[in-house]
C-alpha cells in the first residue's frame, strides 16, 4: 500500500497537458487615446550643446526637470505646487530630518 502511495504522483504527474489555446492578440486602443496608462511617470530625455535635461511627466503634466550641465554638477527643478513656480535643487535629499529625542527611558 506504502508503495503504491508513493508512485501513484508519479503516475499523474507523467499525463498529458489539457489541450491548451494560445491567447488572443491584444485589442489596439480606442481611437483618440494615445496612452494607456497615463498615470504611470515618463521621461523624456533631450541632449543639447550645452546640458543635458531628462522630464518627468505625471497624469500628462511636467512635474520634474533633472539639468546636467556639460562637464557640471546636476540639478533637479521641482514644480511642488502646481502653479509653474519651478524650484531648484541641488540633490534628491530634501532636507527633511525626523528628530529622534529620548521621551521616555525605563
Amino acid at each position: 500500500m506504502l508503495a503504491l502511495a508513493l508512485v501513484a504522483p508519479l503516475v499523474l504527474a507523467q499525463a498529458p497537458p489539457p489541450k491548451l489555446e494560445p491567447l488572443p492578440d491584444v485589442p489596439p486602443p480606442p481611437p483618440g487615446v494615445r496612452d494607456i496608462a497615463p498615470d504611470e511617470p515618463r521621461v523624456r530625455i533631450a541632449t543639447g550643446d550645452v546640458e543635458s535635461v531628462e522630464e518627468v511627466r505625471e497624469g500628462g503634466r511636467v512635474v520634474s526637470y533633472k539639468v546636467t550641465p556639460r562637464g557640471g554638477v546636476p540639478y533637479y527643478l521641482y514644480d511642488t505646487t502646481g502653479n509653474g513656480n519651478w524650484m531648484r535643487r541641488d540633490a534628491l535629499d530634501d532636507g527633511t530630518r525626523v528628530p529622534m529625542w529620548r521621551i521616555f527611558s525605563y
